[in-house]
């Protein structure tokens, strides 16, 4: 079987693995770079990672090794041909299909799916279900999407793969780090004057380890095409196509900072996920910035983009204009993708881009700007791999979200945004995804295309409220006026999958898949808060509620301590740095009075459980990365999670409230819970399929061999006839 790209770049070769080399495509793309590098010849440096700025590869550098790559795929593609069809000798058996897709929508409910394939609102899953596959697909422990979609890709459990949720903790200091990247600046700097200049580039180390299986499918010579599948940056090279997704970081390097720039009094700093901007009038101009990362010439300041407003309240709209950029909204309405450029000394820049949205005019300015997104047509910071590939987007349809986490849920929790607003957000850059996907469809007849849509998540977590009956968040919205939100984006994905069910046909493998399922979040429990009222954590003499990230908690007195989403962790005496818990007995016995007593744990106020399952680790995980998993994993009960103040380390006086904030549904609870869905357009024999056999069943249906080291086990696939 031959399999191969059609892709205009120099990702996985030049030609067509078993076809007669066409150039043209590798000589267009190095026409294109250089090009672009005429074109655009300013020398840019990125600063990104919280604490210190540092400067990356610039856009100039970015294109140069971009025409190099394609000169050396042109130059190289028949001793790299050769070697994927002798790759492709030693592949055992045949294969199933000539090609496999793959659609992940993110959080996609099999309970909510067969309710509404029931009501007749999904024709084209209902179509799967009946001539193909329809299941519950087990998670992981946790079902948290970094946890599950990197269990997806390599086909083994947490303890192999190293991510456990979406934060880790310094054992140092307890203070939380990304789990699955890390940034720092460049090894060597220089001293000129004032000013220190970081020579080179950034050290980026993706922390997620085992190989996709992407990687396994290059190897034997399959081509594939993988767009914004969780926990693939930094992107790893691999005979193929990739567009990083979730965690991808904006230019500042945090997962997603907003700000929001308003003559009105700055107030309280938002909690999580944005800052306010002060905007100030002069006459019939309104001035104000964009806050951007740290310079990394001045120690602990920031670079700022001025930009201007011109309200015209006639007309209820206002110019603005940013780095000589002009361009008209009205209130209410959005910007398209706008490039800026933050700029320190000694020439050095960071580009990216950004969307404005005109919140209000009168009586006060509001403007409300997303996250500074890397630019995808300029990155500063690698997101695809090879790095030809977003820039081939980025020209072929435009500028487009890059942020792992480009909805910006923190801006509608916060009143920001409204529903209105977000949703226009959320499917504006879903419509990107699409376009993505279709070309990738058309540009990979053959091999694997994998694509994740993050939509059916955001908008399941911030429009729950209006499901329930009874959502603290929505109580103030009669049941009759409440909007169908959720119903309508399961209706837009069925109509998505049916176009791409018309496209491949049913001589492709097409899989749809989620990570997890969804619940109610109604209501918040605060484990820290339990943990200090059971005598477990101690705070500070005269201190009754610590503030963020234990920054009163006595740990000279605490045994245990909760942070992120669901870990339990043990002060554990040689690994945290007060810990005071030996290991072994001490350690064993105090897991299994903290599971005793939170099993099984009732919310007073109405007499339900909270807490459906506590988690030994050491009987859940296996593998060389088991020493940094939590002690023990909570799994919260249907309608509870763990609170705003609990993840990010606070100690409060209640351990039960309500949640009264936008994002009102959630899955990081009992995972047994919380099952994601598996739809067929093939028949599939196995009654319990699990995530972790995506990985094993894809490379299987491909006639490869299976590493030994999988968890997962391959389903029993028979085409259909119809």
């Amino acid at each position: 079987m031959k399999l191969g790209p059609s892709y205009p770049c120099g990702a996985g070769g030049a030609a067509r693995a078993g076809h007669t080399p066409n150039i043209k495509p590798s000589i267009r793309m190095a026409v294109f770079v250089c090009l672009a590098i005429v074109l655009l010849p300013s020398l840019a440096h990125a600063y990104a990672g919280p604490g210190a700025g540092f400067a990356v590869l610039s856009s100039f550098w970015t294109l140069f090794v971009a025409f190099l790559y394609s000169l050396y795929a042109f130059l190289t593609w028949p001793l790299r041909h050769l070697l994927r069809l002798l790759r492709r000798r030693k592949a055992p058996g045949d294969a199933q299909f000539k090609r496999a897709v793959i659609l992940g929508f993110d959080g996609m409910d099999p309970e909510l799916a067969e309710r509404f394939i029931n009501e007749g609102r999904l024709p084209n899953l209902a179509k799967l279900r009946e001539n193909g596959t329809f299941r519950k697909l087990r998670t992981t422990c946790p079902a948290i999407s970094p946890v599950a979609w990197s269990t997806f890709m390599t086909g083994v459990n947490p303890g192999k793969h190293n991510i456990y949720d979406f934060l880790a903790r310094d054992l140092n200091n307890y203070l939380p780090f990304l789990s699955s990247a890390e940034i720092k600046g460049p090894k060597r700097q220089v001293k000129i004057g004032k000013y220190t200049i970081p020579l080179g580039k950034p050290q980026i180390k993706g922390m997620r380890k085992g190989t996709p299986f992407w990687h396994w499918l290059g190897q034997a010579g399959i081509f594939c095409s993988v767009i914004r599948i969780p926990v693939t940056f930094p992107p790893e090279k691999f005979s193929g196509v990739l567009l990083s997704g979730m965690c991808v970081p904006d230019l500042k390097g945090s997962q997603g900072t907003f700000c929001f720039c308003t003559t009105r009094s700055t107030g309280d700093k938002f909690r999580e996920g944005g800052v306010r901007v002060p905007v100030k009038r002069n006459g019939s101009v309104c001035r104000s910035y964009i806050p951007g990362p740290e310079d990394p010439l001045a120690a602990e300041k920031e670079m700022r983009v001025n930009f201007e407003i011109r309200p015209d309240l006639p007309r209820n709209q206002a110019q603005i204009e940013v780095d000589g950029e002009k361009f008209t909204l009205k209130v209410g309405e959005y910007s398209e993708w706008i490039p800026i450029k933050f700029k320190a000394g000694l020439g050095f820049t960071a580009r990216g881009i950004c969307r404005f949205y005109l919140k209000e005019l009168s009586p006060e300015v509001g403007v409300y700007v997303t996250p500074v997104n890397i630019d995808p047509g300029h990155p500063d910071l690698p997101i695809s791999h090879p790095v030809t590939y977003s820039i081939y987007l980025a020209k072929l349809f435009g500028p487009y979200a890059t942020l792992g986490l480009a909805e910006d849920t923190w801006a509608l929790n916060e009143e920001v945004l409204d529903d209105d607003a977000f949703l226009a957000q959320a499917y504006g850059n879903h419509e990107d995804r699409e376009r993505m996907l279709f070309d990738a469809l058309e540009k990979t007849p053959q091999g694997l295309c994998a694509c994740v849509f993050d939509t059916t998540d955001r908008v399941q977590h911030m429009f729950w409220r209006y499901l329930d009956d009874d959502h603290p968040a929505a109580r103030e919205v009669p049941r009759g006026e409440r909007p169908q939100v959720i119903q309508d984006l399961y209706q837009r994905m069925d109509t998505l999958i049916g176009r791409v069910m018309e496209q491949v046909g049913k001589e492709s493998l097409l899989m749809i898949v989620s990570d997890h399922g969804f619940k109610s979040f109604a209501r918040c429990v605060n484990l820290n808060a339990w943990l200090h009222q059971n005598g477990y954590l101690a705070l500070k003499p005269g201190v009754t509620e610590s503030r963020d990230w234990f920054e009163d908690v006595d740990w000279s007195r605490t045994r245990a301590y909760t942070m992120g989403l669901n870990g339990l962790y043990l002060n554990l005496k040689g690994r945290e740095r007060e810990g005071i818990v030996d290991p072994g007995a001490e350690a064993e016995a105090l897991k299994g009075e903290l599971r005793s007593k939170l099993n099984g744990l009732v919310d007073p106020a109405s007499g339900t459980v909270g807490i459906t399952g506590v988690f030994d680790c050491d009987a859940v995980y296996a593998g060389p990365y088991v020493d940094n998993a939590p002690d023990l994993i909570v799994g919260y009960g249907a309608g509870f999670r763990a609170s705003w103040d609990s993840v990010t380390g606070r100690v409060t006086s209640a351990i039960f409230e309500d949640n009264i904030k936008a994002w009102s549904g959630d899955h990081c609870i009992d995972p047994r819970l919380v099952p994601g869905v598996l739809f067929s357009n093939q028949k599939i024999a196995e009654e319990k399929p699990a995530i972790v056999d995506v990985a094993p069943t894809i490379l299987k249906l491909f006639g490869l061999s299976l590493p030994g080291h999988f968890d997962g086990k391959p389903w029993t696939v028979a085409p259909t006839s119809t």
